[in-house]
């Protein structure tokens, strides 16, 4: 069958040559619908909604530029980065946004990061300063520290007039994905980053502005920033976060509480919601469908979701590196075990995995591709010349997914072309993790890998080989992994080995043990 004809490049609207993140999202819905609901943080979910914390369009976009006038009066300038190093509060989104509007690039980070990680980041990006959250351990030398004290003191200034004057492919934001060295690398976005997202708003969301959505992500996560406020502000709609303790009872709950119209989480916590919650037990009449990405959905739990709500869940393929770009969204025929099709104005192709930069015809599986003139790709991987050079192919950006098409334009997902693991939606490199154990006082050698423990369910193990004379204590090599990395990036499993499985060329190989 000869390859289908692609259109060379992006075919959406242009973005605008003059653009600001900030003021895309929030300017329209602060002068046409000022007193309307933005943005509600829930701490409780059995507390009447009332109690929650609400801001409105006018109240947000004042903020935001008051935060931002905040950071230009005390010296910073546009261009350098900060660094957010708190939880997932209203004050952390202030931060971001209030970033962007003084053009100035914030760096969002997860909580879930130990003191050394963190640490890392800071380095790296040569943030001038970070926002400091009072129970956030970190070392921050060099570097200078906005306090809840000071992050306060920004929202005392007299707001900007206007959002910062800047250029479409203007540096915006900073966020850091596992790097194919072992070491994460930061991806840097322009702020065309938010108008690429625009394909979204009907070829996944079918969103408008009477949408309420709730989110379950954390800040740091390009998901929740991207579809948990940016997609919704943008569209003059409502966003529902909560930040309270983690319990996956809260999310029925808080669905029926606020009226929710979609509903935004990885297929993770979809599956744990059918297990623990009794969803007859509450009213989800005005949820539409739900929304998942992050990892693969399984078409056993796509089914199992209708049964239990008569609602659709739409999926959608993405990476850090241009957000999510293939999908299934209303009006659509799923095809379970794919996430979808290209969004409308994308151009994404099959590429063969050796060489060339010709798309593959319809059922053969290459290297999953996006075109380098999509608005959404990101400006380039942060002081990384090396790692940048390899996942560029001429006028095409590969991510490293293996992935085929068939005639009607639909993708199949075959793995990874390297060892990157998914950890509830976040990629993790097993190099990474490796580095973590290694110093480990009984461990000889290590891999890490993912391990299939269900179905459709996997797990981070870490397969080790002893040293002589030690005895092997899984719960201490466990334990030495949560003191050195987040919490999303430890292994689960611990597996003991007499030897790690090698090519002729001593490459310890992962997917071998990951058959075991």
């Amino acid at each position: 069958m000869p390859a289908p004809s692609i259109a060379r490049g992006y075919s959406g609207e242009p973005c605008p040559d003059s653009f600001n993140i900030a003021r895309y999202c929030l300017a329209r819905g602060a002068a046409e619908t000022p007193d309307k609901t933005a943005l509600i943080v829930v701490t409780d979910a059995d507390a009447p909604l009332a109690e929650a914390e609400c801001w409105t369009y006018g109240e947000l976009d004042e903020a935001v530029r008051r935060v931002a006038a905040g950071l230009l009066a005390e010296g910073f300038k546009p261009g350098e980065r900060i660094m957010i190093r708190m939880p997932n509060t209203s004050e952390y989104a202030l931060m971001f946004f209030g970033g962007l509007a003084a053009g100035i690039v914030p760096l969002p980070s997860s909580s879930q990061l130990t003191s050394a990680e963190a640490d890392f980041l800071l380095s790296d990006s040569a943030a001038s300063a970070v926002a400091l959250a009072p129970d956030m351990n970190m070392t921050a030398e060099g570097v200078r520290i906005l306090d809840a004290e000071a992050v306060a003191r920004l929202r005392e200034h007299e707001p900007l007039k206007d959002y910062a004057a800047t250029s479409a492919n203007d540096p915006a934001f900073l966020v850091y994905t596992s790097g194919t060295s072992g070491r994460p690398k930061g991806v840097l976005h322009a702020h065309r980053s938010a108008w690429g997202r625009r394909p979204m708003y009907r070829g996944w969301y079918g969103m408008d502005a009477t949408d309420i959505m709730l989110h379950a992500g954390a800040f740091n996560w390009t998901y929740t920033l991207g579809v948990g406020l940016t997609d919704p502000w943008a569209n003059c709609a409502t966003t529902v976060l909560y930040n309270g303790e983690k319990d996956v009872q809260v999310w029925p709950k808080l669905m029926e509480k606020t009226g929710a119209t979609l509903f935004a989480a990885v297929p993770t916590l979809y599956r744990q919601i059918l297990k623990y919650c009794d969803l007859d037990a509450h009213d989800l009449s005005a949820l539409r469908h739900g929304l998942t990405a992050g990892e693969a959905l399984s078409p056993a739990l796509l089914s199992h979701w209708r049964e239990a709500t008569g609602k659709e869940l739409y999926e959608a393929l993405g990476m850090s590196e241009c957000s999510t770009y293939v999908s299934t969204g209303p009006g659509m025929e799923i095809r379970a075990g794919s996430p979808g099709k290209p969004q409308p104005g994308r151009c994404v192709a099959a590429l063969p995995v050796d060489d060339g930069s010709e798309p593959l015809p319809p059922g053969e599986t290459g290297l999953l591709a996006v075109h380098r003139s999509d608005p959404g790709l990101m400006l380039g991987y942060w002081r990384r010349p090396d790692e940048e050079a390899e996942v560029y192919r001429g006028e095409w950006f590969i991510g490293g997914d293996l992935a085929s098409f068939d005639a009607d334009g639909y993708m199949w997902y075959h793995g990874r072309a390297d060892d990157l693991m998914n950890a509830m939606g976040y990629r993790v490199s097993p190099q990474e993790v490796e580095a973590a154990l290694t110093g480990h006082p009984d461990i000889q050698e290590v891999a890490v890998t993912e391990l299939h423990v269900r179905e459709d369910v996997t797990v981070i193990a870490a397969f080790v080989v002893p040293k002589e004379a030690s005895e092997p204590d899984a719960a201490s090599i466990l334990k030495w992994a949560a003191d050195r990395l987040a919490a999303y990036k430890c292994p689960r499993e611990v597996v003991f080995v007499e030897s790690l499985p090698r090519t002729a060329n001593g490459k310890v190989m992962r997917r071998t043990l990951a058959k075991r």
